[in-house]
């Protein structure tokens, strides 16, 4: 379902996110809210039971240019954790990278301060990798694109609500036998969904930074 509400384009907020009502995007929104920050999100969906949903405001994710701008007017902040897990249905990596700079070039049309942009590790060391190679095109187009804003690599990130994890989690609880690819040698540094969140309000008022600094 698509956001209904109107939306007052005139009133100033601190912070927009994208997907608030899904994992990363929710829980920075629930940071922000902690600490009594405005809110908006940049949603593709509306989720009216969504206890989150009476707390901030609801906009269209809709990477149409006219939109995004009025869904953003009044922002001072954007998060974006907006991406797509894997091509599908003529979803794919290259449209994802087009969407994000549209999202990005709609920002700073409307004065958007600063964007903290949500990566993941590594994003410069696996082009060979369409998911990586994607992300990297992003930050590099940030660092050359002259907005202020900061760029979060969480690694494998955990939590409620997460896919990867509590996949796993359920099939060991399970299966009598786990398979491991490979040697199972590699190491894995997973990180919370709510340290991300804390890091990603935390670089809201930091300097610029280039990639690989956060």
């Amino acid at each position: 379902m698509r956001p209904t509400s109107p939306l007052d384009t005139s009133r100033i907020v601190s912070a927009a996110v994208t997907g608030a009502f899904s994992f990363t995007g929710r829980a920075i929104a629930e940071e922000l809210l902690r600490r009594g920050e405005s809110v908006r999100t940049l949603s593709r969906a509306d989720a009216p039971e969504d206890p989150l949903r009476r707390l901030i405001d609801v906009a269209p994710l809709d990477f149409e240019p006219i939109t995004l701008r009025s869904s953003l007017a009044g922002v001072e902040i954007l998060y974006n954790t907006y991406w797509v897990r894997f091509e599908r249905r003529g979803v794919s990596f290259a449209g994802a990278v087009a969407n994000t700079i549209e999202l990005f070039e709609a920002a700073r049309d409307v004065g958007v301060r600063r964007i903290v942009h949500i990566s993941v590790s590594n994003a410069d060391r696996a082009d060979d990798l369409p998911y990586f190679a994607g992300k990297h095109q992003i930050e590099n187009w940030l660092a050359a694109s002259g907005i202020e804003h900061a760029i979060i690599r969480p690694t494998l990130v955990f939590g409620l609500r997460d896919i990867l994890i509590s996949n796993l989690a359920w099939m060991l609880r399970r299966t009598p036998l786990f398979l491991l690819p490979g040697g199972g040698e590699y190491l894995v540094q997973p990180v919370s969904v709510g340290d991300v969140a804390r890091i990603a309000v935390q670089a809201r008022g930091e300097s610029s930074m280039r990639p690989g600094q956060t």
